[in-house]
């Protein structure tokens, strides 16, 4: 380790993830083991205009790993897409002596480190915390697989009560711009059918799957739908439905935010606590404008021009497996 940097802030910024926590016990921990001063920053990139700093030491992050939300709180701030906003921001980093930054969220998140390396040279690592999955560069987000796990208990009980019922059930999960929950809680979840945004997928093409089901006397269907499919919200799409098909009683169910809580999973909180040791490694080591991944069980750093505005493409196999499965 070269020690280059003797003061890291961190902050969690953007939508929050199960994991979060751990990624920030883990920054404050590999920050004091390297001799690092760490600061905490609350309410993300508003917080640091409005210089919401505190520092923090080991007992600040303890029993915190298994918790889910961000102790450090989140918070959309329209003030920092300004550069009289950053400019702020930036003033408040220099009057707490800060050298180094680790944001932890999405793509937003990491946009905003670019923008302040971009304009004030304040070196930053962003360790990628949403549910979603969306970003390129790394195999896994942290807070994919407790939502993903989140869906897939929903979407068991929800089948209880379709068994119990002649019921045909579109149930929604979160995935504006990424069908990863939906495709993988639909595989586990025995669904006949996914719809993803990454995918167009007719209406009649799925009531003639539906049909099919109801060709063979059964019981029961369920549908999982991202929030940001081609064809439309689950509501949507179930009214279409509705209007070809007559065989199943239908019912939606939407998700919601219910995927975003709860106590981590122990992949996330593992994969939190690696990637939050990897970022401030990196940083000491002189990486910047930079994004903490883990590709084939490995850490990496991608630089943003590299990454940003590429999409997390779904994996071809998992689409093919689906279909299969959907017969």
């Amino acid at each position: 380790m070269s020690n280059q940097i003797k003061r890291i802030a961190v902050f969690t910024s953007g939508g929050d993830a199960p994991g979060m926590n751990a990624a920030l016990r883990a920054v404050v921990r590999a920050s004091i083991f390297y001799n690092i001063e760490v600061f905490g920053i609350y309410r993300g990139y508003e917080g640091m205009i409005d210089g919401d700093f505190e520092q923090l030491d080991v007992r600040s992050v303890a029993n915190i790993l298994q918790r889910g939300g961000t102790v450090l709180k989140s918070a959309r701030s329209d003030e920092f897409r300004t550069k009289e906003g950053r400019l702020k921001a930036y003033e408040n980093l220099k009057k707490h002596n800060i050298d180094g930054l680790i944001a932890i969220g999405g793509d937003g998140s990491f946009t905003g480190l670019h923008k302040l390396y971009e304009e004030y040279k304040i070196p930053g690592i962003c360790v990628p915390g949403t549910i979603d999955n969306d970003i390129a560069g790394t195999d896994y987000t942290i807070g994919y697989d407790t939502a993903t796990n989140t869906a897939v208990e929903a979407i068991d009980k929800i089948r209880d009560t379709a068994l119990s019922h002649n019921r045909l059930f579109f149930i929604e999960v979160m995935g504006r711009d990424s069908g990863y929950i939906a495709i993988n809680s639909g595989i586990a979840g025995g669904a006949v059918a996914i719809i993803i945004p990454e995918q167009e997928t007719s209406i009649d093409e799925l009531v003639e799957k539906i049909n099919r089901g109801a060709d063979k006397r059964k019981t029961s269907s369920l549908v999982v739908v991202a929030e940001g499919g081609k064809s439309g919200s689950a509501m949507e799409i179930a009214e279409k439905v509705n209007e070809k098909s007559s065989y199943f009683e239908t019912k939606v169910t939407i998700l919601g935010h219910l995927q975003r809580g709860g106590s981590p999973t122990y992949f996330d909180r593992v994969l939190a606590s690696k990637m939050g040791i990897a970022a401030v490694e990196f940083l000491n080591d002189g990486k910047t404008d930079s994004m903490v991944g883990i590709v084939n069980n490995k850490m990496v750093c991608n630089k943003f021009d590299d990454i940003m505005n590429q999409p997390h493409a779904i994996d071809e196999e998992s689409l093919r497996i689906a279909k299969i499965l959907s017969i």
